[in-house]
């Protein structure tokens, strides 16, 4: 996606399924093109998303992809967001 975006993963079995939670995440900063990012949003009951899908990403994508925790969201999700840059 040529362009900065947003996915919801805060709702739905993504609270229950790390695994798909975390699947879902790699896909969607899969689709996002060099120069943009995606801000991912997830689950408020699994906490700060540094927590657990920040190293999975960086791990999958190493030096192609940055990531920032932004902030808790109005609706209790947070937000990681994730910079593809090569």
């Amino acid at each position: 996606m040529e362009q900065n975006w947003s996915i919801s993963l805060e709702h739905g079995n993504y609270a229950s399924d790390l695994e798909l939670l975390i699947n879902d995440a790699m896909a969607a900063v899969s689709q996002t093109a060099k120069g943009y990012y995606v801000n991912i949003v997830t689950p408020a009951e699994l906490g700060n998303p540094d927590n657990y899908l920040t190293e999975a990403l960086l791990i999958y994508f190493g030096n192609k992809a940055d990531t920032q925790f932004i902030d808790q969201c109005g609706c209790g999700g947070y937000v990681l967001r994730v910079w593809k840059n090569k």
